[in-house]
């Protein structure tokens, strides 16, 4: 499986949800995450698409620690399952 593959499946996932699902591209700083997905009441999150198996370069890791510190949540996801994982979670966990 690809990680575009695991990319459509998000996308199609999150819109099914009334959510959007945005590529994340900040000029001038690597390593960011891939996808920026805001959900319905305000809910932000950042997703970081891997292939099965795969793991963030050190950049991203550091990337990944420099919006936690801030408050922020990062998701690093290498499955469909991972997908549905994340949806579970972030959807239980609303309001």
């Amino acid at each position: 499986m690809l990680e575009s593959d695991i990319e459509k499946y998000l996308i199609n996932a999150v819109k099914s949800i009334g959510g959007l699902v945005w590529k994340f591209v900040s000029p001038g700083t690597r390593g960011v995450p891939d996808r920026i997905v805001a959900l319905p009441e305000g809910r932000t999150f950042y997703v970081e698409l891997k292939k099965p198996g795969e793991k963030p370069k050190q950049l991203q890791l550091k990337r990944h620690k420099q919006l936690r510190d801030r408050g922020h949540q990062v998701y690093v996801i290498d499955s469909l399952t991972g997908v549905d994982d994340f949806l579970q979670e972030v959807t239980q966990n609303a309001g």
